[in-house]
């Protein structure tokens, strides 16, 4: 097993450099647009910023029978939208572009931009989850560009050679930081990725339901179980839950591992440098299974657009999801009444300041049909322009690029860059930060039968235990 370890960007090598004096006490749209970009400038430079780590423990990790199986491939699961209505020919001719945001303010949000980068582009959208479990295959026959995810998951896929090199690209990519090009250059030193923008998961509420509830923001272990024991008692689910796609729910043992056992074991474990049988594993299933009687029951068959109804509704009053969870309404009045807060810490020793926030962007195929017109999309997909027209539609997430346009962003957008600023250690979420065989043969099965009953949590950790060594050599 490799001895080096994998770690997800740190705050300060992706370019979250705000303070908080910077972004409370209501700062202008002006102000906080040059916050943004002093964040993006990466003044304080260090070695450790400017290059991936050397060695990632998934460089050997085989393609498995059941990621290689040529039955619900990407490409044959997507749906051809009709191309951007740019008038503008790149050169080759049309680019295609690989989409996974299926949802309808994603993908809405995703055409407006590939339509402002003026260019004649043919989408091909995919379900959002049959998109990451079928991506081997969907890279046999990718789009020349196609969305992705920064860190280990580009590394991953750099390391076999199945994604492009637009190292020429990064050249002249001035509107990032040397740290947003660390969380996009592979294991070779070479870059691959074209951050988008990033999200932090927190527990959302509504503000007018714990005001009249009565209810404070817990701040540590003995708070939240409070809290959710008095929500259940005003006949209240405490937390709205969904699994469907195996995927949410890898937020919560994240966090749970995070808060209990500290980042730096949590990373190790996902490169599988710890045992998922240890002592300090096993913990955070126990405090999970603690935590499963204030959640929606029959996660598993949820979708999080379902579960986020629910919290829309009152049924729940709170949210454990990234901040896309806005995305599923266009009520206002809701949309002006949500606020979250930063998950608390269950061991004063660790405290609680680490957390998710992924960064979501694009790759080159390793051979596009259409090679410079896939470099030309992916310029100006780099670009303030596509980044302003996107959240112009989906306001959730906060633009990596340090000069787009921020004057409209929500309270949510900005107390998301407040919220990660603070953070000392950022993750990029379990299934990007690991072998994706991994997850999608093992972790994910694995998490749902844990979810459908907690009893079973010794032979499903032991199973996990036993299989990793398929996956992360």
């Amino acid at each position: 097993m490799s001895g080096a370890t994998e770690h997800s960007p740190h705050p300060r090598d992706v370019g979250f450099s705000i303070t908080r004096r910077q972004l409370i006490g209501g700062a202008s749209a002006a102000s906080l647009a040059a916050f943004l970009a002093a964040c993006g400038s990466d003044a304080k430079k260090s070695d450790s910023t400017t290059a991936a780590p050397t060695t990632t423990a998934a460089a050997a990790a085989p393609t498995t029978a059941a990621t290689t199986e040529a039955t619900t491939a990407a490409t044959t699961a997507a749906t051809e939208e009709p191309a951007s209505s740019a008038a503008g020919t790149p050169a080759g001719g049309q680019v295609t572009f690989g989409s996974n945001y299926s949802d309808d303010k994603d993908s809405r949000a995703i055409k407006a931009a590939l339509d402002a980068s003026g260019l004649d582009v043919k989408i091909n959208t995919t379900d959002h989850n049959g998109f990451q479990d079928n991506i081997t295959n969907y890279l046999a026959q990718p789009d020349d560009v196609f969305t992705w995810f920064a860190g280990y998951r580009t590394r991953f896929f750099a390391d076999k050679g199945l994604i492009g090199d637009i190292s020429d690209l990064w050249a002249d990519f001035g509107d990032y930081s040397d740290s947003f090009k660390a969380a996009s250059t592979g294991n070779d030193g070479k870059q691959y990725f074209v951050p988008f923008y990033y999200y932090p998961w927190a527990i959302h509420y509504r503000k007018s339901l714990f005001a009249e509830k009565g209810y404070s923001i817990p701040t540590n272990k003995d708070e939240l179980m409070a809290l959710a024991t008095k929500m259940q008692a005003d006949g209240l689910i405490p937390f709205a839950y969904a699994n469907d796609g195996k995927w949410p729910v890898q937020g919560t043992f994240d966090i749970l591992n995070m808060r209990l056992n500290g980042y730096q074991y949590h990373v190790d474990l996902l490169a599988g440098k710890e045992s998922w049988t240890d002592p300090k594993t096993k913990a955070v299933f126990t405090m999970w299974a603690s935590l499963l009687p204030f959640h929606q029951e029959n996660a598993n068959g949820r979708t999080w657009q379902e579960a986020a109804t629910a919290f829309e509704k009152k049924e729940a009053g709170m949210y454990y999801l990234g901040t896309f969870v806005a995305n599923n309404s266009t009520d206002q009045e809701y949309l002006d009444d949500l606020d979250f807060f930063n998950f608390p810490e269950l061991d004063p020793a660790i405290g609680a300041d680490a957390l998710d926030a992924p960064i979501d962007g694009f790759l080159m195929a390793a051979e596009p049909k259409n090679a410079d017109g896939a470099k030309e999309l992916l310029k100006a997909l780099a670009g303030p322009d596509t980044i302003n027209a996107f959240l112009a539609v989906q306001g959730s997430s906060v633009a990596a690029n340090s000069t787009a346009d921020v004057s409209g962003y929500t309270k949510i957008q900005t107390k998301s860059a407040e919220l990660v600023s603070k953070a000392k250690s950022i993750a990029q979420f379990l299934d990007r930060d690991t072998s994706p065989d991994f997850v999608s043969n093992v972790i994910g099965d694995a998490f749902a039968a844990f979810v459908a009953d907690p009893s079973q949590v010794d032979s499903i950790l032991s199973s996990i235990e036993e299989q990793k060594s398929t996956y992360l050599s």
